[in-house]
């Protein structure tokens, strides 16, 4: 019988390979012509893993791992090749959970409990053992079960919090994932062998230990490891919290909601956030000298709800808060400075006017009358409309915006006078022991049912700008988070159920030929692990009424 031959394009040079050619075959013609190592591709504009075959004419695309979706498959391997690895190395037997927490550096934070010891010299063995792995270039198997098999397999496994997650699951298979006889279920794509699996170290941290990974930029190379103390501190205190409620996972999570609602894990969680604003207040009270409170954070993280609570709270502590938004002394649109690839740089400092911002603020400092601007996001134009502000012996000024923290904002202010406060949603929830939420998705998430609802802007819109937030993020945010007096998560951890209900149908608006929707797969495929429920019940100054609507604050 003559062998069907099917045609493949890339970049215009188009090639015959017999049916059922697997793609690992086909990249192994071009890797050596891509400067980084090709970890998936995409044919015909669907991502596909290596080892899957050839099954008809299509046009091919690369990944590698410094592409967004090929970083976080490396990522998600090498977390793969780190829990072998630590099986190998302690015995199956000895270990009785090994998971995987939060961010640290380019790294992520995991604790292990069980007989082992986990100090220098076992995370040495298990480094070396991962080594070999990689050495040893061992295929990562996948298998598709029906989801009442992958629950059975999962609690034979002992994987308790994986076996209740897809109690929840409607799909009817299951990907599981294999290194020789080690099985597991992730959230997303794999490198095809274990040989990707290059650039990495072990590092004891805290109560725990932090596999260490590239950055994006540089994904070849393992920057120096420079963990952030005060952010940890905070992501720790809510995932310590998170125990106490029982809800560390999703399953956790889905379990209450059906059982008993979501009322008391929403109460809860808006008193805790509200105790931790009072604080803050009192503090800033009794520090007595305090005219200027800086509140900085990265997009969608709150920051605008944030301030109005803590205004409340101001006023409760006998002060005259007055909320200020950055966001106000935006320069006109078309003034707003280009970023490298040619695209508005709302993120940088350059988009404000800082000059025009301190000279109001000096001024309102004298006690001069200033009349403050209001930017008009739909017009892209700052426009004036009577609003004076004049301040007295016990008024302050509640700053926010993404550069509240960076000195260069306020650098006609006296420092004394300032007080910096950082908020981010630092999501406690994972998916499971094995499979993080990302802090960046929640913050998305939030983006698109906001931008949606307040400034006309389609999920395909807010999805497509998302890379050159993060850049704006990562170049003049995070850089300063640790120079904050106090830091404030602002992750409830029932939103993305609530948020599922919003975002579903915008994220379903795009298109399968349009470039943003394999985001939107991936963002609907994640939100198919969560029950979803109404948002009637949120309070009406939740942080949450911020995206969703409803607040009794003007935001």
């Amino acid at each position: 019988m003559e062998q069907k031959l099917l045609k493949v394009t890339y970049e215009s040079q188009v090639k015959e390979y017999p049916y059922g050619t697997t793609y690992r075959d086909i990249v192994s013609e071009y890797q050596d012509k891509v400067q980084f190592p090709i970890i998936l591709i995409t044919a015909n504009g669907r991502l596909r893993e290596l080892h899957k075959r050839l099954k008809e004419d299509c046009e091919i695309g690369f990944v590698t791992i410094r592409n967004d979706v090929g970083y976080k498959t490396y990522k998600r391997s090498a977390c793969f090749v780190l829990l072998k690895a630590i099986y190998d190395v302690a015995g199956k037997e000895n270990v009785n959970k090994v998971e995987i927490h939060y961010s640290v550096g380019s790294g992520y934070y995991f604790t292990m409990d069980g007989s082992t010891v986990l100090n220098e010299e076992f995370l040495e063995q298990v480094k070396n053992r991962m080594q070999e792995l990689a050495d040893a270039k061992i295929p990562i198997q996948k298998r598709s079960v029906n989801t009442d098999e992958a629950i059975a397999l999962f609690h034979r496994h002992h994987m308790y919090d994986k076996e209740k997650l897809f109690h929840y699951r409607r799909v009817s298979k299951v990907n599981i994932y294999s290194i020789d006889s080690y099985e597991d279920y992730f959230y997303g794509y794999m490198a095809d062998n274990t040989g990707y699996i290059k650039y990495f170290d072990l590092k004891m941290y805290d109560e725990g230990f932090v596999l260490e990974l590239p950055e994006f930029t540089h994904p070849t190379e393992l920057p120096e490891f420079k963990p952030e103390e005060k952010i940890f501190q905070v992501q720790k205190e809510s995932q310590e919290w998170a125990e106490k409620m029982d809800i560390s996972y999703v399953g956790d999570l889905n379990d209450r909601i059906t059982k008993e609602g979501v009322r008391s894990i929403l109460l809860v969680q808006e008193a805790l956030q509200e105790a931790k604003i009072s604080r803050i207040a009192q503090h800033i009270a009794e520090s007595g000298n305090k005219k200027f409170i800086m509140i900085a954070g990265p997009s969608s993280s709150g920051k605008t709800t944030f301030s109005h609570r803590l205004s409340v709270q101001l006023t409760a502590h006998g002060m005259k808060p007055h909320p200020i938004a950055v966001d106000n002394y935006f320069k006109n649109r078309e003034d707003t400075p280009l970023d490298e690839f040619g695209e508005k740089n709302f993120e940088c400092l350059e988009a404000i006017d800082v000059k025009q911002f301190n000279e109001d603020m000096l001024a309102l400092l004298r006690g001069e009358k200033v009349e403050l601007p209001v930017f008009n996001f739909k017009t892209g134009l700052r426009e004036y409309k009577g609003d004076y502000l004049q301040l007295g012996k016990d008024d302050v000024l509640v700053i926010e915006g993404i550069h509240g923290l960076n000195d260069r904002l306020s650098y006609a202010l006296p420092s004394e006078s300032k007080y910096k406060i950082y908020i981010s949603a630092l999501t406690q929830l994972n998916i499971d022991e094995h499979n993080r939420i990302p802090t960046t998705d929640g913050r998305l998430i939030r983006r698109i049912v906001r931008d949606a609802r307040t400034r006309g802007t389609s999920a395909k819109e807010t999805i497509a700008r998302w890379p050159s937030v993060r850049r704006g993020e990562e170049a003049n945010i995070f850089p300063y988070q640790e120079q904050a007096d106090v830091m404030f998560n602002s992750a409830l951890v029932y939103e993305l159920a609530c948020l599922k209900v919003y975002a579903e149908p915008l994220l379903f608006g795009i298109e399968k030929n349009e470039p943003e929707y394999l985001e939107a797969k991936r963002l609907l495929k994640f939100f198919d692990y969560f029950v979803a429920v109404p948002s009637e019940e949120i309070p009406k100054n939740s942080l949450l009424r911020e995206f969703v609507g409803g607040s009794c604050f003007d935001v």
